[in-house]
């Protein structure tokens, strides 16, 4: 998608969030939009972006004016920072032509100083866990697997501040071993029809890297971003520490 249909997408998804209320996105709102296009902003990213900022003025209280593109950028690169890290793309497959290897990442809002410690991340997925099968979110076939991971991980949380070394390596990789293991039971789950469908809007967002990235390196990054996708479709919780 070239820059100037990549704002007008920007802009038509702008207008119904704010309830039909067009705000143009031209001039200097105009440049930033299209440098998102050019670092690579997956559009459907760029509009979740678009939906952080929202939810989070809704939570301040009624609105109180339309909301302009430029308040929503930092949740924008936000969420694309998150996506980069979630598909592996990264470095200078996300830098607009021409830019300098240094500024790569200038303007990216680096999350790493806000990121939970493993105690941390480890409370949250237990709850994450029991929630979404309190709320039934999750097919009734993950609950013994639930279950399991519950246990296992309510007991490395409370082991884990002493956790150092060798020890906690083997802990993160056994966070990653579980994401694996509901990920593939979550794909499992899915008729061929929607796993075509994912598989097609992966390839949709990494379009922009596909002259960027070797042939290897974006087969690895459009596996990432599937499973990226079946994590959003089932609702899945993040159970790899990847921080």
């Amino acid at each position: 998608m070239q820059p100037p249909d990549y704002c007008r997408e920007i802009e038509a998804y702008l207008c119904r969030k704010n309830d039909g209320h067009l705000i143009r996105v031209t001039g200097p709102s105009f440049d930033l939009v299209a440098g998102w296009a050019e670092r690579g902003v997956p559009i459907k990213v760029a509009f979740k972006g678009i939906d952080r900022y929202f939810e989070r003025y809704y939570r301040n209280g009624p609105r109180r004016r339309p909301v302009k593109i430029d308040f929503c950028e930092a949740d924008v690169l936000d969420v694309f920072d998150e996506w980069r890290r979630a598909t592996g793309v990264t470095g200078a497959a996300t830098a607009p032509p021409g830019a300098e290897p240094d500024s790569l990442d200038d303007g990216i809002h680096d999350s790493e100083s806000r990121q939970p410690s493993l105690p941390e991340h480890l409370k949250r997925v237990v709850l994450r866990l029991t929630s979404a099968r309190s709320a039934e979110t999750l097919d009734v076939s993950f609950d013994p697997l639930i279950d399991r991971a519950a246990t296992e991980l309510d007991a490395a949380r409370r082991a884990a501040r002493g956790v150092r070394g060798a020890a906690r390596q083997a802990l993160i990789d056994r966070l990653e071993s579980l994401d694996r293991e509901f990920l593939q039971q979550a794909r499992a789950l899915l008729d061929d029809a929607t796993r075509t469908a994912l598989a097609g809007e992966a390839d949709d967002e990494l379009a922009p890297f596909r002259g960027r990235i070797g042939p290897e390196a974006f087969a690895h990054a459009r596996e990432r971003a599937i499973d990226r996708l079946v994590r959003e479709r089932c609702r899945l919780p993040v159970v790899a520490y990847r921080y």
